[in-house]
């Protein structure tokens, strides 16, 4: 069945100014570029926006100024649920909504500690559906910060069947679990996007809804191409994988800093200023600058290659 929050969605990056504001202007044509690269939707306010260091103001103005710059050109997806006490939850998930995205994000680490089972997740979850619209649409995001905890197939099965939920940004990293859940969502609403990007070309030939990692801050378009045209075209979309799962261990170097100095090349924004990661990411990661060079060579190329067929 058709899905309305898959394909290409990115985690959206937070541009600073030096002094440590949010760099709306730089916002806007980050945005514009994510759009003009394929995207299908936006992930705002989530750990690629570096939510864990923002104040909750900041985080309902994220959301709020993606919903107005986008103007329905794609669906806007947001989260930004970061406290442990579940009113202070509500009260963040409430905000979000309130800025007219098209689906609030549940962050599945909030939902139960990493010593506490499914009955206390479910418990959480329904606590927390009674404080949100009903009509309001929802996705799940196993946010690996804090800490990673993954759905059991049980909840993913009640997540489908209830119909709440339009997507899961599946970070198993797996793809038999990958596999696995596409076939435990099998004709529900819920999307199955898949935010690793050594497994994106098998997943999606195994029938995976969406790609929403965090490459898609260097190269949407070519996962674009992957999921409209790499059938068609084996063998360049091998070679593709390839290159697209070797750029994606640069992940380790400093991320997100390390996107922020990709776009601040491209013209995107000018601060590569981070509150996640402060540190000078070329003294830490030894030429990591030779690195991104190699990420934007080989990127042109094969956007070459696909302009010649």
């Amino acid at each position: 069945m058709s899905h309305a929050m898959q394909g290409i969605f990115p985690v959206v990056i937070t541009p600073f100014k030096p002094d440590n504001t949010i760099d709306w202007d730089g916002y806007a044509r980050l945005i514009d570029w994510y759009i003009y690269n394929g995207s299908h939707g936006l992930f705002a306010v989530c750990q690629s926006s570096e939510m864990l260091f923002l104040t909750l103001e900041e985080r309902r103005d994220l959301a709020a100024f993606t919903v107005r710059h986008v103007a329905g050109r794609v669906p806007v997806v947001a989260s930004g649920h970061i406290s442990a006490a579940m009113e202070d939850q509500k009260t963040e998930l409430r905000t979000i909504a309130d800025t007219g995205v098209d689906a609030v994000v549940l962050v599945t680490n909030r939902l139960a500690a990493a010593d506490e089972g499914s009955d206390v997740f479910r418990a959480r979850m329904d606590d927390l559906l009674t404080a949100l619209p009903s009509d309001m649409a929802l996705g799940l995001y196993e946010c690996p910060a804090p800490y990673r905890r993954l759905l059991t197939d049980d909840e993913v099965s009640w997540c489908a069947q209830s119909g709440r939920f339009a997507f899961l940004k599946d970070v198993t990293c797996d793809l038999d679990d990958v596999k696995r859940r596409l076939t435990l969502v099998a004709g529900s609403p819920l999307a199955i996007n898949n935010a690793n990007a050594a497994i994106a070309w098998p997943a999606i030939l195994a029938g995976g809804h969406g790609f929403s990692g965090v490459m898609n801050n260097f190269h949407p378009d070519l996962y674009r191409w992957l999921m409209d045209h790499g059938r068609n075209h084996p063998d360049l979309a091998a070679e593709l994988d390839t290159f697209l799962v070797l750029s994606a261990m640069s992940e380790g170097m400093g991320y997100p800093k390390l996107a922020k100095h990709y776009h601040q090349r491209i013209g995107t924004f000018d601060c590569v200023h981070s509150r996640t990661i402060p540190y000078d990411i070329a003294e830490k990661h030894w030429a990591v600058d030779v690195v991104l060079d190699h990420i934007i060579a080989g990127a042109a190329r094969f956007r070459d290659r696909i302009k010649a067929l």
